[in-house]
């Protein structure tokens, strides 16, 4: 199982969220129903996710699967899609499949209207089952669509925690990510939020802007800070194929960037801790004492997730599956006009199957990139061995660069430092045949 994982040249490989990559998913041969997909699967716990692929502006640094408006009747269409979605998925699970948490997100869910966001409320709760109202329910919203109509939807229907894409306060440092906005919109924004009464308000920011500085950075850490957000993400920048920035050109040599980007990293990350944070991953900060809406980071990233819409996965102990992805608008729009016209959702399309050593791997890489780290117990009661043992290549080159920390036996987790180089710890635990098709990828 072990194989010599790649040596990194930098700390930004890539954001690892989920395992394996949408790049590594392919057409499935005989597009397996998936009643059969289900079968035995365990379902009294699983998680929801509804993708709503409609944004009104794409940041330069995008490469989501969204387009930038609809056209007249479109965001209907796409709800009936949806629905017929749902219905043909919930006839697919068990009778008592139950929902323990759910999230919407995009694109920008709160693209919607008010009347819209409430029939996707509905869809969750008449056609799902689930009880948004008794579950944890995330939501995402741009400054520009968090309006008070909407964010009164969404409070009264259940949602536990709203988390807004701010990415910079400085008006010149979005104005260089391609995200036009006004600092003013923005805090306008938070102001309708907080008045909503959310129990979580997450803030999303961005580090390694064109010229932004550490004290840009910290003076935009500190605009949040001013909101007491429960939770924090930040974001190092990159800049992916197809996206706007891609288009710009290099600003700076790879390696001045990369040296920038672990700096205000570490300025970010320290300035948190000292204002009451806890560090729950790379990216991810929580207040202390404060509410949690959901599980961890990785909760919408783990078997038994149902996934509706056409950017979304689903995640069966066997099979990861979704529908086509792309970056290009062009693309896009052809995927969703595609789904949009789907009559029949019973079957997989595009998708990863998990066999072999895939599943400890993807344990391992969801665990290891938490803070806290993986219980060493846990593993060996799910797959009788050890990490040690099934991947000794791989911590042996954590341990030689110092990412592991010591002193532990019962946990397996990464040293600050290895924390810092969260985005090339996930890669080097890709397999041979994830690395392999996902370079055998073409972006479209």
């Amino acid at each position: 199982m072990t194989t010599a994982p790649p040596r990194p040249d930098s700390p930004y490989q890539s954001y690892v969220y989920a395992y394996p990559h949408k790049t590594a998913y392919r057409p499935l041969t005989g597009r397996p129903p998936l009643r059969e997909l289900w079968a035995g699967e365990a379902q009294h716990a699983l998680s929801l996710y509804l993708h709503i692929p409609f944004c009104e502006v794409r940041c330069g640094f995008c490469n989501l699967f969204t387009r930038i408006g609809s056209p007249e009747g479109l965001t209907t269409a796409y709800l009936d899609a949806l629905e017929r979605q749902a219905t043909a998925v919930r006839a697919a699970l068990a009778e008592g499949a139950r929902f323990a948490l759910a999230a919407f997100g995009g694109g920008t869910p709160t693209y919607l209207t008010a009347v819209e966001l409430e029939r996707l409320c509905d869809i969750a709760e008449r056609r799902m089952g689930a009880d948004l109202r008794a579950i944890p329910l995330s939501v995402e919203a741009s400054p520009a669509t968090a309006t008070a109509d909407r964010l009164e939807v969404l409070a009264t229907r259940g949602t536990t925690r709203l988390s807004l894409g701010v990415q910079s306060f400085d008006d010149a440092e979005a104005r260089s990510a391609v995200r036009p906005q006004k600092r003013a919109e923005v805090e306008a924004a938070l102001g309708r939020i907080r008045a909503a009464g959310f129990p979580v308000l997450n803030i999303d920011l961005i580090y390694g802007i064109d010229g932004q500085t550490e004290a840009s950075w910290l003076r935009s850490l500190d605009t949040a800070l001013a909101w007491q957000p429960e939770e924090l993400y930040l974001y190092p920048l990159y800049v992916r194929p197809l996206t706007g920035l891609a288009r710009r050109g290099e600003q700076e040599s790879r390696s001045a960037w990369d040296a920038r980007r672990l700096a205000l990293y570490r300025a970010g990350r320290d300035h948190l801790l000292a204002h009451g944070y806890r560090q729950v991953s790379m990216r991810m900060f929580r207040r202390a004492a404060s509410p949690q809406a959901g599980a961890s980071e990785y909760a919408c990233q783990t078997d038994g997730m149902v996934g509706l819409g056409c950017g979304a996965r689903s995640y069966t102990s066997r099979l990861h599956y979704s529908f086509d992805y792309a970056v290009n608008a062009t693309e896009v729009r052809g995927i969703i006009d595609d789904y949009v016209a789907t009559e029949d959702f019973h079957r997989a399309e595009v998708g990863h199957w998990m066999g072999g050593a895939e599943p400890r791997r993807r344990h391992l890489v969801q665990s290891l990139l938490q803070a806290e780290g993986m219980p060493l117990a846990d593993y060996r009661a799910r797959f009788c061995s050890s990490p040690a043992e099934d991947f000794l290549t791989e911590l042996t080159e954590f341990a030689e660069r110092g990412w592991l920390a010591e002193g532990d036996a019962e946990f397996l987790r990464l040293s600050p430092e290895g924390l810092a180089h969260s985005d090339a710890v996930g890669p080097m635990l890709f397999s041979p045949e994830v690395r392999s098709l996902m370079a055998a990828y073409e972006a479209k």
